[in-house]
Parts: C-alpha cells; sequence; structure tokens
C-alpha cells in the first residue's frame, strides 16, 4: 500500500502568493520565461529558470544556473516573501479551468514507494531533462516542482477534502493570467492527517505518475546521491494526488525538424501505406482515436489509420505508437523519441496554431497533431509494466511552483 506523509512546506505569504506562482519550468522556454517574470521580482521563475537572471549566452544547464537559483530561494526566504511552515500538515490545490474543477492532495510521497514500482510510470526519461533536475534539486536543496500522481477515487477521501473546503477558509484563492483559479487549503489537524494517512496505507495499492516523471526519477537519484547525507525529507518528494475520475488529458502533438531527406510529394506518397490520406482546409484536431494532423509545405492532412498499422495490444493501440511505428521510424529516421534531437513535443494547451508557427518559421519541416490518451490507457499500460512512448499525455491545468515547495536541506 501507498505511503504518503505531511511536509512543511515553504510557501508564501498570503499577500505575496498570486505574484510568486508560476508556470511549471518545463512548460516555458527561457525566452518566454524571462518575458513573464519580467517587472516582478517575487516570480518563482527566478528560481526554477533562473538562467533569467544571467547573461543570454548562459549555458543553461551550467552549475552557475543552479548557484543562481539557489542564491534566488534564499533571497525569497530572507526577504519574508516565503516563510517555513511551523508544523507538517497536508494541503489541498483546487484548479478550476474553463468552469471545470479538480482538486487533489499535496504531500510527501515515499520514494521507495517510487522504486518498488508502487508509484507505477508510464514513461522513460530523457537523460539530459533528468540530469537538469538532479543538478537544480541538489543545489538548492529543495524540490520545487511538484509530481502530479492519479490514484483510483475513493469517497472516503473525497469525502474529507469536501467537508474541509466547505468549512475552512482557502489560504490562497487567486485567478492567474491565464484565467486558471488556483485555490490551496491547509490541512492542520492531526486527527485529520492520520485519518488520511492510514487511509492511504491501508486502501490504495499504489499510485500513477500523471505528469511529471523527470521530476520523480530525479527526486529518486539526488537521494541516492546525498548517500549518508540524505535528511529525513529527502527520502520523500512533492507529489498532489489527484482521484481519476477529475482528470482531463489533452493532446500531445509533435514537430520534427526535417523530411529526412524526403520531397513533400515523396512523403505523401510513403505514407499511402499506411494511412487514407485528404487534405483539409484548416488545421485539423484528430476526434476520434487513429486518426492523425499533419502539417507540411503550408498544408494540413488528415491521415487515418489504414488495417494493419497498429495491433490490439495496451502499446500498440496507441496513437503515439501508430505514429511512432508507421511514420516516424520508418519514413523519417526517428528511432528515439527519447534521445533524438530533431524531434520535439507541444503540449495541446498550445493549440495547434502553435504547430504551425513552428513549421512556418522554419525551424520544423512537418508537424503532427494526436488525439488524448484516456486515463484508462494509461492505467492499463502502467498496470502491464509497459511505458508508453516518450510525451504521450499532457494535463491540464497545471499546477503552479511556488506556492508549495519541499525542503530537503
Amino acid at each position: 500500500m501507498i505511503s504518503i506523509r505531511p511536509f512543511k512546506a515553504l510557501r508564501p505569504e498570503a499577500q505575496h502568493a498570486r505574484n510568486v506562482a508560476a508556470r511549471p519550468y518545463d512548460v516555458l522556454n527561457s525566452k518566454e520565461a524571462k518575458l513573464e517574470a519580467e517587472n516582478n521580482p517575487n516570480s518563482f521563475l527566478h528560481v526554477t529558470k533562473s538562467e533569467i537572471d544571467l547573461p543570454e549566452d548562459t549555458d543553461i544547464h551550467s552549475q552557475k544556473v543552479y548557484d543562481k537559483a539557489k542564491d534566488n530561494l534564499d533571497a525569497f526566504i530572507s526577504r519574508n516573501i516565503l516563510f517555513h511552515e511551523s508544523k507538517p500538515c497536508y494541503y489541498i490545490y483546487q484548479l478550476i479551468m474553463n468552469g471545470r474543477s479538480q482538486t487533489g492532495l499535496v504531500c510527501g510521497s515515499s520514494i521507495d514507494d517510487y522504486e518498488k514500482d508502487l508509484i507505477k510510470k508510464h514513461e522513460f526519461t530523457r537523460p539530459e531533462k533528468e540530469l537538469d533536475r538532479i543538478n537544480h534539486m541538489k543545489t538548492i536543496g529543495a524540490q520545487t516542482g511538484n509530481v502530479f500522481l492519479a490514484y483510483k477515487n475513493l469517497d472516503e477521501i473525497d469525502s474529507i477534502i469536501d467537508n474541509w473546503k466547505k468549512e475552512k477558509k482557502p489560504v490562497y484563492d487567486f485567478v492567474a493570467s491565464d484565467g486558471i483559479q488556483h485555490s490551496i487549503w491547509i490541512i492542520n489537524d492531526d486527527k485529520t492527517i492520520d485519518q488520511i494517512t492510514d487511509i492511504f496505507k491501508t486502501k490504495v495499492p499504489c499510485t500513477y505518475i500523471a505528469d511529471g516523471h523527470h521530476r520523480a526519477a530525479s527526486a529518486a537519484k539526488v537521494r541516492k546521491a546525498l548517500g549518508e547525507k540524505a535528511t529525513a525529507e529527502a527520502d520523500y518528494f512533492l507529489t498532489t494526488l489527484f482521484p481519476s475520475n477529475q482528470l482531463h488529458i489533452m493532446d500531445y502533438n509533435r514537430v520534427v525538424k526535417d523530411l529526412n531527406g524526403l520531397t513533400v510529394e515523396e512523403l505523401l506518397k510513403k505514407l499511402e501505406k499506411s494511412f487514407i490520406i485528404s487534405t483539409t482546409p484548416k488545421a485539423f484536431s484528430p476526434i476520434a482515436l487513429h486518426e492523425f494532423g499533419m502539417y507540411v509545405g503550408g498544408n494540413w492532412y488528415k491521415l487515418t489509420s489504414r488495417k494493419g498499422t497498429y495491433t490490439e495490444d495496451p502499446i500498440g493501440i496507441l496513437d503515439v505508437t501508430i505514429l511512432q511505428n508507421n511514420i516516424l521510424d520508418p519514413i523519417l529516421g526517428i528511432k528515439d523519441q527519447r534521445t533524438d534531437k530533431r524531434i520535439d513535443f507541444v503540449g495541446g494547451i498550445r493549440g495547434l496554431g502553435e504547430l504551425e508557427k513552428r513549421v512556418q518559421s522554419g525551424e520544423m519541416a512537418i508537424a503532427f497533431s494526436l488525439h488524448p490518451v484516456t486515463i484508462q490507457q494509461l492505467f492499463d499500460i502502467a498496470d502491464s509494466g509497459n511505458v508508453m512512448p516518450p510525451k504521450s499525455t499532457w494535463f491540464e491545468p497545471k499546477l503552479r511552483d511556488g506556492l508549495l515547495t519541499h525542503l530537503i536541506r
């Protein structure tokens, strides 16, 4: 069964919460982060994307960047922007996006559980991204990025959280610049804390990583690297647990730098073997499984998988697998999406316009839009011990960094 525990969050004073709260480090590039943090010295991006405070030619993976992150975090504390909770607590985090609400429990999840696969994965990690978080975490002595976990919903947990929200006022409650409402409650009652801990210990056999594979893997490797210097806090990592019936998965799309030496006409000819191809007058977002949108040469196409392009097993039936096995590998020459530098991933929240932009700029040559993976597909794959191709799921809304940080110093 699952082991979770409360923790003493490093968090902002209430009047600073809205300005501190920042979008996750991995959904922004350095230029976007610098623009977003402009004229806001309290943005947590100064900690998670600290290259924005260094010369533009600084290598974003250099030690200078991690040292700057530590300096900035310490400055947030010394300026009384952030403070350390006086006792271990659980936290309730509610997000409302476009009228749809989801509520999770923020806690420390056991690294032992992660290593025993009681916290189940559905993706491999990319080595360079994992190393970045390891260096960031070790240098600043904190886990700033929240790992988004799912569990099969339990009425008992729902009841406790719902009652707490009704009876207590949130410590933070604001609408961010993107229109998403963020509300956080503190569960500081020992009896309620013990009750929650016991329910997870006795009734939740496993949790599933929905978003944050790199952050989870990095936390485990940091604990191992610290060895005897590891604190008890390093045995746990920062997570928010959401019941599965509240989750929403968006599409996670692909862009590729070149056509592997092919012309557009040659590409289309090769695709005819595995797909029914039709042109579309505008950007195409698949409305059913086994459909794909493709933007290349200034035109959008709809690709529909032919029979024989996929199998019925949990991995083979995924659209990301169909794309890999029928286009990316045999035609475009991308053998491993985790390590190949010619491919990049675009979360569905950015819209199809972002795919067009990346291609029209000349940065990329071709883009693919995909139908979202379902939560049941995610569970089936994780339960079977398999993994999806990288970057298969994009969850929205995203938790904000900076509101609840877990110190491991």
